[in-house]
């Protein structure tokens, strides 16, 4: 806060506050503006010697020669090992033919970032599509690890639903913004044994961890919300709100199997939600059920007899089998590609 000293005009706090934000937009853009360079760079170096090994051999230890002999031109620019060479020509080899590369995706996400996708995606669609969302999201390199190792683009959408049959014009497209299956909740450290009070107080301790595993745009409501019907009294485990499709989005945690009567309880709470705490001008909120394990047959036929729109997820503590975990490249393998001191 800025205290005005008695000789500075009214506005004075207000400018300030204007101007600076307007500094540190322009360093953003700026910064934006160098990463898209730097990353143009590095694919037409990586461009170069794909050309160039197409010509003669071009082995190990020419590219360890050229490291050497471009760090000692630039000594102040980080970034020109062996290794990172050979990231620069996989670069350039799942972008070929890339007429305005520095409009692609990326251009528009960290060299690290780079690295981790070529590193773990042999597929470049995947890489394409974990890219994408590194944008549009603003995931840190922890994130974009975690999304790929917990296989996102195979869990997103896929949760059990009735959104598309209860909501025609917008469910399918809702069902990927928030029918994600399983969710992965390794970040919780809790044991397989761990009950629904012991989740959603794990849960609500990391509650910006939970959000980001349910899905991009989630705000946090509330824990054991309060509905009050007919004298009656209940508790939502969980009340967030989606804020790109500006609705609640209810949240019911049961540690065991499902359960067709667990279908029942969500579905009225939904119901209260919609008419309690509902604005007219928000959409119809939906409710997810995050259960310990399911049987598919069973859930489709709950699913059928319940009027509201729900979906029914499984969760599990572990995002990738040991053998993969230790394939993802380290953090250290990362600095040692940029030259970097991992401390």
């Amino acid at each position: 806060m800025t205290v005005l000293e008695p000789d500075l005009p009214q506005s004075y706090a207000e400018t300030l506050t204007e101007l600076a934000d307007a500094v540190r937009d322009a360093q953003e853009r700026a910064q934006r503006v160098v990463n898209a360079s730097m990353i143009e760079l590095y694919w037409n170096i990586g461009r170069t010697i794909l050309q160039q090994q197409q010509a003669e051999p071009w082995g190990s230890k020419v590219l360890g020669r050229l490291a050497d002999d471009l760090r000692g031109q630039f000594p102040h620019m980080k970034g020109f090992s062996r290794r990172n060479l050979y990231y620069m020509r996989a670069l350039a080899e799942a972008w070929q033919g890339s007429e305005a590369f520095v409009q692609t995706l990326s251009a528009r996400i960290s060299w690290s970032h780079n690295i981790v996708l070529l590193e773990r995606l042999p597929d470049q669609d995947l890489r394409e599509w974990y890219a994408a969302r590194s944008v549009r999201h603003g995931w840190s390199l922890a994130v974009l690890e975690h999304q790929i190792a917990s296989r996102l683009h195979e869990r997103e959408g896929s949760a059990l639903n009735n959104l598309e049959a209860r909501l025609p014009e917008e469910g399918t497209g809702l069902a990927r913004e928030v029918a994600k299956d399983p969710l992965v909740l390794d970040f919780l450290g809790l044991s397989p044994e761990a009950d629904e009070a012991a989740i959603e107080e794990a849960m609500s301790s990391r509650m910006t961890q939970t959000l980001m595993e349910f899905g991009a745009g989630f705000a946090f409501v509330g824990r054991q919300v309060h509905l009050e019907v007919g004298g009656d009294d209940f508790y939502i485990d969980l009340l967030l709100y989606h804020i790109p499709t500006e609705r609640y989005v209810v949240v019911e945690l049961k540690a065991g199997k499902f359960k067709p009567e667990h279908l029942g309880q969500l579905n009225f709470y939904v119901s209260v939600v919609n008419d309690k705490i509902r604005l007219p001008r928000q959409r119809p909120s939906v409710g997810i059920l995050v259960c310990g394990a399911k049987n598919e047959h069973t859930v489709r036929y709950a699913l059928d007899a319940a009027a509201q729109p729900l979906a029914v997820t499984s969760y599990t503590y572990d995002s990738l089998p040991v053998a993969e975990q230790e394939a993802l490249p380290s953090p250290e393998a990362i600095a040692t590609a940029l030259e970097l001191d991992s401390d």
